[in-house]
């Protein structure tokens, strides 16, 4: 019993210790880690623990409070911990690879964690591949069809060099649609589209932003297909931009809506009845974008987003000589040409819709 509280009040020192990385999980970043892989010597949460436990040749985990350690073990922690397990599982991570974090989906994480301790992917043999021959990809997958009744195997091909994805259907000889990498973005949308490994790629044609919404069965393939997308970005911004310092171009070569969810609108006039519909805000491109259903492939239209001296603003309250029967949490967008009124499901989402918004209205 002695050994038991001795050997986990060292450990628990150990997990704080400065200068050793040990207070974050080692995989997502998370901090104050409660488990520990004592095969790699490393402290994570609960979540990537999880990841773990289904990887038993290469990772075994414990708890930190809850389990025993023998004395062996603890020094085992003591030589290794995180930032050792960093400096070698993560010695040639590309600069486009997305790296995720705790509130990232289980399949990105899931295959970070596979990348590095499974598959090498990162040690210090590899050869880093450049942006240009890793933005270039050819295989199937699974594409949302019209009507958003089915999803159909379709051929897609990513080249980095020409600057375009393309994918093809069973019937066309010819591209179905050529896609320039310039407006090319994708992101995961797990809940959204229904599937473990769903995976949203939008793009900007004729003006209008196109969505499709795609998966693989394979966790690896639909992971490696979105870093792929994201080298080909990296190429491209890198070429285009290239005296722009690179902490600047990361956070541009994919990203996420800030917020997404229902609200209703009216017409312009304002006397149109309230219509419900689904809100993307893009606050990169300041864009609030919305849709009759999520998972429809073009937009109905877009609100763009200036900035607070440019004269938008964010009210939660109606315009004027507009009136409602029943009392609902509303807001009011104010753009220079007109103002836009929404309706919110609830107070809660009132304010997250407005804290959004003006996130937005305050970013230089």
């Amino acid at each position: 019993a002695m050994d038991y509280e001795r050997n986990k009040a060292l450990l628990l020192e150990l997990q704080r210790a400065a200068g050793t990385g040990n207070d974050r999980c080692a995989d997502c970043g998370d901090p104050d880690p409660e488990w520990a892989s004592y095969k790699l010597g490393i402290f994570i949460c609960l979540n990537c623990c999880g990841i773990h436990r289904n990887l038993p040749e290469i990772s075994r985990v414990k708890s930190l409070r809850l389990d025993f350690w023998e004395s062996s073990l603890i020094e085992f922690m003591r030589n290794h911990g995180n930032l050792w397990a960093k400096a070698k599982f993560e010695a040639k991570v590309p600069l486009y690879y997305y790296i995720p974090k705790s509130h990232d989906c289980l399949v990105l994480r899931q295959q970070w964690i596979r990348a590095k301790y499974e598959r090498g992917e990162f040690l210090d043999t590899q050869v880093c591949q450049d942006p240009c021959s890793a933005g270039s990809r050819e295989g199937c997958l699974w594409k949302l069809g019209k009507g958003r009744r089915q999803f159909q195997k379709r051929q897609f091909l990513l080249s980095a060099k020409e600057g375009v994805m393309k994918y093809y259907s069973k019937e066309s000889k010819g591209p179905k649609a050529i896609i320039s990498i310039e407006t090319l973005n994708a992101m995961f949308q797990v809940e959204k589209i229904g599937h473990s490994h769903g995976l949203q790629i939008t793009y900007i044609t004729d003006g209008q932003t196109r969505n499709l919404f795609v998966y693989h069965e394979s966790g690896k393939e639909i992971v490696d297909w979105f870093n792929a997308i994201r080298a080909a970005r990296y190429h491209y911004l890198k070429t285009t931009f290239p005296n722009v310092p690179e902490p600047e171009l990361i956070p541009r070569i994919t990203r996420n809506f800030a917020k997404e969810g229902y609200m209703e609108k009216t017409g312009p006039k304002q006397k149109e009845a309230f219509k419900v519909r689904w809100f993307c805000l893009d606050s990169q491109e300041r864009n609030l974008i919305y849709f009759k259903n999520p998972l429809d492939a073009f937009a109905q239209g877009q609100v763009f987003i200036g900035r607070r001296d440019e004269g938008y603003e964010v009210r939660d309250d109606l315009p004027q000589k507009v009136w409602m029967k029943k009392k609902k949490p509303v807001i009011t967008l104010v753009t220079p040409v007109r103002e836009f009124v929404f309706i919110c499901e609830n107070d809660r989402k009132q304010k997250e819709w407005m804290d959004a918004l003006n996130k937005v209205i305050t970013q230089l």
